[in-house]
């Protein structure tokens, strides 16, 4: 009895559970049956309505907010970014063009040294193209003349120079031998020997390179033709020549790039004022000291001297141990160190003396900069950019200063100033040429 009241208990709870089920079975299909109904209807209501229009609610999206120095740090990293690629991409340009760029470089500076005679000779009367022709004229016969002079004093003096270095090379034996090294014979041999072997090496790979040397000079002399007509041109129509690269600027920049420019000018011709003043005292003192010493070939170590003083700080040092060396060859270790305490001291008149005073007043660059130019000018291109690294930082920096003196930016909707040609008015630009024309003609 009690097993057949538990099947028959067991049978009802299924069959609750069971029409349980029914009826949400039911009651979900009646929603659905609600729920399709009443899209249909609303369906087609909108389509009894007309033209369906969607609401848009208010945004929820929020802007993140960064600090201000991670915001102030990635507008400068960007920025940055863009300038570094586009500097390289002007090296590497530059590079590939570098037998047309330094040689306009150089008239460049040649410029900078002669335009203040053209402007003389423009103010009493001489036409700026004649006395452009002058002054290039005179620059190549004085070059000229000056590489003769010293071309008849070098030979001249080869003769007397050899006798002395057999002199010298004896008395440098005697104080090796007899000095703090105390070289025997053995090794001094050995020391010559060496030496020898280096010189003939060098004298085949010298020998084996004549279509190098020979591509060498080709360029050489397309590179001093292309000095040459630049620098006539630049002195001539220099003005013109200006105006021109200012007018590829945006308008709103013109006036700024124009005075940009005059300023970098001013700096290289002050620039290169004070070089040739110093490169000059530095020449004169070395030349009296070797004619004090008795030296050969003075007038060479003076234009040796003179040419390497152009190379700021440590030219005119690297050019003075070849008066050192000649020293050393022709009058032995004594006089070689003379000479070497001469050259210490025209160095250090120049670094207390001149350097402040004259680079100081007209070049305020400062002489860790200088160092760090003359290095990054070497690394990239060697000598040349070694010649044309303080110069280049020079204008730089003149021009940074000029236009960190500007307080306002400039309103692309301002009218331009008087005077200025509109490039779309052909009738405008036509005049804005003649005018200059006649203007470089009056000249």
């Amino acid at each position: 009895m009690r097993l057949r009241g538990r099947k028959h208990q067991r049978l009802e709870e299924m069959e609750a559970l069971l029409e349980k089920e029914r009826r949400e079975a039911h009651d979900r299909e009646e929603r659905l049956r609600n729920r399709i109904a009443q899209q249909w209807a609303e369906g087609r209501a909108a389509r009894e309505q007309g033209p369906i229009t969607i609401d848009a609610g208010a945004s929820t999206y929020k802007p993140v907010k960064v600090p201000y120095g991670v915001d102030l740090a990635a507008a400068w990293a960007w920025r940055f970014v863009i300038i570094a690629v586009a500097l390289v991409m002007v090296l590497l340009t530059l590079e590939h063009f570098e037998f047309v760029v330094f040689p306009v470089l150089i008239a460049l500076f040649l410029t900078a040294l002669g335009n203040p005679v053209v402007t003389w000779l423009d103010n009493h009367g001489i036409r700026r193209k004649l006395g452009a022709l002058i002054v290039v004229v005179v620059g190549i016969a004085s070059i000229g003349l000056l590489l003769t002079f010293v071309g008849t004093r070098v030979s001249s003096g080869i003769d007397n120079l050899s006798g002395q270095v057999v002199g010298g090379l004896e008395e440098i034996r005697h104080w090796l031998q007899t000095g703090p090294l105390h070289a025997s014979d053995s090794q001094i041999n050995s020391m010559i020997s060496e030496a020898q072997q280096f010189v003939t090496s060098h004298g085949r790979d010298l020998a084996s390179r004549v279509t190098t040397i020979g591509s060498a000079l080709g360029e050489i002399v397309a590179g001093f033709f292309l000095i040459l007509f630049s620098t006539y041109f630049f002195l001539a129509d220099g003005a013109i020549i200006w105006a021109w690269v200012v007018r590829l600027f945006p308008r709103t920049a013109r006036l700024r790039a124009d005075s940009s420019g005059k300023v970098a000018f001013r700096s290289l011709t002050q620039f290169v004022r004070a070089t040739v003043i110093v490169a000059a005292t530095d020449a004169i003192g070395v030349m009296i000291w070797a004619a004090v010493l008795g030296l050969p070939f003075v007038s060479a170590i003076g234009v040796l001297v003179f040419l390497g003083a152009f190379v700021p700080m440590v030219g005119a040092t690297a050019s003075g141990f070849v008066a050192i060396l000649v020293a050393l060859v022709a009058k032995g270790p004594i006089v070689a160190l003379l000479m070497l305490a001469g050259v210490i001291v025209v160095q250090q008149i120049e670094a207390h003396v001149l350097q402040p005073f004259l680079m100081g007043r007209w070049v305020s660059v400062h002489p860790l900069g200088v160092i760090i130019a003359i290095a990054m000018g070497i690394v990239l291109a060697g000598i040349p950019g070694a010649l044309i690294a303080v110069p280049l930082a020079s204008s730089v920096n003149a021009i940074v200063k000029h236009l960190a003196e500007f307080d306002e930016i400039d309103d692309p909707e301002d009218p331009p100033p008087p005077g200025t040609a509109d490039e779309d008015d052909p009738e405008a630009v036509g005049e804005g040429a003649d005018g200059a024309t006649a203007g470089a003609d009056g000249e």
